[in-house]
């Protein structure tokens, strides 16, 4: 028998199982006669496919292609298998889920009401009380139980503080925060995934209090689960088939993106770009922090025009010196004669609070966008820095950090006051959507870049990069931030990045977020080498980009050339660039496929249970493993001596050998090997069989299109590579206005077969310099004019 969807009840719970998409089931839990409608704002995928449902005694089975699903009718539980019949996930036969009923209570405020206004490190506050409060409806406390294979490795959920990795053994609170950006994807080494879409406050728990994903408000439970061939990459095409696709990225958002908190005026930011370009280091991006308008309107989207006089100049000039300008723009709106706010007040588009705009609204989006639109937009704004997209918090403040469910209290119980206790993590989804179904509607083509501070499953639809929040310069902070960018990227959201030496350099007493072991700043050598390390991460992002407060971040702040860590950070910015080709190539198959650029080798290799207990690598695509830097060697706090080794351990993955890219030594992999990483050097290594291409040394990366393209094949076995290109703006891609090589090697006949070109886009070179060569090796040059040709290393 064939059917997309199957209804069964236990123990006065009904559940439905619905057939999406071959390998997609969704599971909706409830204990009303019906199931909601609506549509979920994470998932595009709303279709039904037919499914073969079959049943021996007393279970059922759900069949749809790859993945099925068993329904025990004695216990209610469900357990999923591939095609082989081998387990995947299996909910216990006791007690699989639990739903009790809890009221939905909202608030209602008076236009008039008094509203206490202040602020806070993190921006502009304001607390009104409700004028009454009701019981909208009832909906669910909820507690989704699992089975995990003892051997399977968990990732995914966002990016946190914890720096957990693996999530086996651990538990993760799932709320929005200044340092929290969730992401509700769980994913397995077994090959499958869950989508959990509920947008309440949450908490996945594999610890002490068992294996399960709790809800603290949901109307139903509502997850997908999802299964491709049992590999990362098959994985990912399904999370991209069942939230939709990422759009590319500008160009110029690869390149080094400078920031810090915060540039005063014009004058400033155009002399920080001349001595960019006077000291020929590569830069593409400058950041415009918060303030940029006119004092005490806070949030009012326009320029200070006693420090802007002329905007649309101003960015011109920028854009004469190859610099492209990212503008800093919030939520909320503070000020009596900021006319932004006062625009929304009379248009019912601000939240009871009165300074944070409803995103949750179509008409108060489309408003925001269009005062960001006709006062910064039209002037040249190239990006977007769309801060503070978790607008409510309530617990950074004092010398104490709250316990971790104190903090989880505080800030949902801040958020519920003004949003729906259901939804209090989807607001960075809606201002996302705003803002980039805002610029589209423009009609110039320009590709929307936004950078933002949280995150949701399908929030990559709206071409956004998050970052990790206001971290601290420690060194702690930094080795956590390499398994929260590898956790984030591992659900399918595609970009992450952080602030390049972290946002609070120094520590103090109080408030307790300020963390940061460094003082003195730029003056400390031990944060000179804290930096240097960040960089050196950070050229392996999907963005680049260095920002704090409390000290200076360009540079010429770090010594001058030929000084150790001016010319080590300098580098690493060198090393971003000459990946670029390969970073937008990688974009590209983000893009058309779904898989992120930034991998965690333990989802990549899932044979090699080693990499399960890894979580200071990171791959980049399949073939470039780097190991950051994540501990001091040279200097401690106050310019401090140190005696430490300079070496570091790197497990490389088993199946294939690796080079070591700064030795040139070859090793085999499936082993833990010891190399040393002075200063200057991150370990990096490049698989066997790679083809990497490799950019040119220029300015920008728009200057880099018209150089050579040198690529590096490493022998060993059998591989290739697809690079891709275009016009590196515009959306002229998403009509075929895009070109692709097949690079290819074969380890047999020392040949490297670089194939036909396909597809054309506006401005395309009809020729190029290649220079070509085994790593290490002689280098052959050609001039590639789009046929294919043969070269014989």
């Amino acid at each position: 028998m064939q059917t997309s969807r199957y209804v069964y009840e236990h123990q006065g719970i009904r559940t439905r199982l619905w057939a999406m998409a071959e390998g997609i089931l969704r599971i909706t839990r409830t204990r009303r006669e019906t199931f909601l409608e609506g549509e979920s704002p994470s998932v595009v995928c709303r279709g039904s496919v037919p499914a073969q449902l079959s049943e021996a005694g007393e279970s059922v089975t759900l069949t749809l292609g790859q993945l099925s699903a068993t329904v025990e009718r004695r216990t209610g539980a469900l357990t999923f298998r591939n095609a082989a019949g081998q387990v995947l996930l299996r909910e216990p036969d006791r007690r699989p889920c639990l739903l009790q009923e809890v009221p939905v209570c909202l608030n209602a405020y008076d236009a008039d009401a008094h509203v206490q206004e202040g602020s806070s490190v993190d921006g502009a506050r304001a607390w009104a009380t409700p004028a009454r409060t009701w019981q909208d409806r009832t909906a669910y406390e909820c507690s989704q139980r699992f089975v995990f294979d003892p051997e399977e490795g968990l990732y995914g959920l966002g990016s946190h503080e914890e720096g957990h990795g693996n999530l086996r053994g651990h538990m993760q609170l799932l709320y929005q925060h200044n340092m929290k950006a969730v992401v509700p994807v769980l994913v397995s080494t077994k090959g499958w995934g869950i989508l959990f879409d509920m947008g309440c406050l949450m908490a996945f728990h594999d610890d002490e209090s068992g294996s399960c994903l709790w809800a603290d408000c949901a109307d139903e439970l509502d997850w997908y689960f999802f299964y491709g061939d049992g590999t990362y990459p098959a994985l990912m095409a399904q999370y991209r088939l069942l939230t939709g696709e990422t759009p590319m990225l500008p160009r110029y958002a690869l390149g080094y993106v400078q920031s810090k908190e915060r540039y005063v005026d014009a004058a400033e930011m155009l002399a920080v770009a001349d001595e960019y370009r006077r000291r020929d280091v590569p830069l593409d991006v400058l950041v415009l922090d918060w303030q940029s308008w006119p004092e005490g309107q806070w949030g009012w989207k326009t320029f200070d025009r006693t420090r802007f006089p002329d905007p649309a100049g101003f960015i011109r000039s920028l854009h004469e010196r190859d610099v492209r300008f990212m503008l800093s723009i919030w939520p909320s709106m503070q000020g009596e004669n900021n006319e932004d706010r006062r625009e929304m007040l009379a248009n019912g588009c601000m939240l009871g609070n009165r300074l944070i705009y409803n995103a949750f609204d179509p008409k108060a989006r489309a408003l925001y966008w269009k005062q960001a639109n006709e006062h910064l937009f039209v002037h040249g704004v190239d990006a977007w820095w769309c801060d503070c997209t978790e607008p409510f918090e309530s617990d950074w403040k004092g010398s104490i950090k709250p316990e971790p469910f104190r903090r989880a209290q505080l800030n949902t119980d801040e958020a519920k006051r003004y949003l729906d206790p259901a939804r209090i993590s989807l607001y960075s989804l809606y201002h996302s959507e705003g803002i980039y179904r805002g610029q589209r509607s423009t009609g110039t083509g320009q590709r929307v870049c936004n950078l933002t501070r949280s995150s949701w499953a399908g929030q990559h639809r709206y071409a956004t990069i998050t970052w990790s929040g206001d971290v601290s310069a420690n060194w702690e902070t930094l080795r956590r931030q390499v398994p929260e960018g590898l956790s984030f990227c591992a659900t399918g959201e595609a970009y992450w990045s952080t602030d390049v030496g972290a946002f609070f350099p120094n520590g103090n007493w109080e408030p307790w977020f300020y963390e940061g072991d460094f003082d003195l700043g730029v003056e400390d050598l031990g944060y000179r080498e804290l930096f240097v390390r960040w960089m050196q991460f950070a050229a392996f992002l999907p963005m680049m980009r260095a920002h704090g407060t409390g000290t200076p971040r360009e540079i010429w702040r770090f010594g001058e050339k030929g000084e150790c860590f001016y010319d080590a950070i300098e580098k690493a910015i060198r090393l971003r660039y000459s990946l670029v080709p390969c970073l937008y190539s990688l974009m590209a198959e983000t893009n058309r496929l779904g898989v992120p650029m930034l991998r965690h080798p333990a989802l990549m290799y899932p044979a090699d249970a080693a990499l399960r207990q890894v979580n200071d690598q990171l791959l980049l695509g399949d073939s470039l493993l780097a190991k950051p830097v994540t501990r001091p060697m040279l200097y401690g706090p106050g310019s401090r001596p140190l005696s430490g080794s300079d070496e570091e351990t790197v497990t490389l993955p088993a199946g294939q050998d690796w080079y070591e890219l700064h030795t040139g030594l070859r090793h085999r992999g499936g082993q833990t090997i010891r190399t040393h990483a002075p200063l200057e050097v991150i370990p990096l290594y490049v698989r066997a069989g790679t083809v990497l291409p490799w950019g040119a040394q220029a300015p920008s990366t728009a200057a880099q299109q018209l150089l050579p393209l040198e690529l590096i094949v490493f022998s060993g076995c059998d591989g290739s590579f697809t690079l891709y290109e275009d016009a590196g703006e515009g959306y002229g891609y998403e009509n075929g206005e895009y070109a692709t090589v097949l690079l290819s090697w074969s380890e047999g006949e020392r040949t490297l077969r670089i194939g036909r070109r396909q597809g054309s886009y506006p401005g395309m070179a009809e020729e190029r310099l290649l220079r070509v060569h085994c790593f290490g090796g002689q280098v052959q040059e050609l001039r590639y004019t789009g046929q294919e040709t043969a070269v014989v290393l």
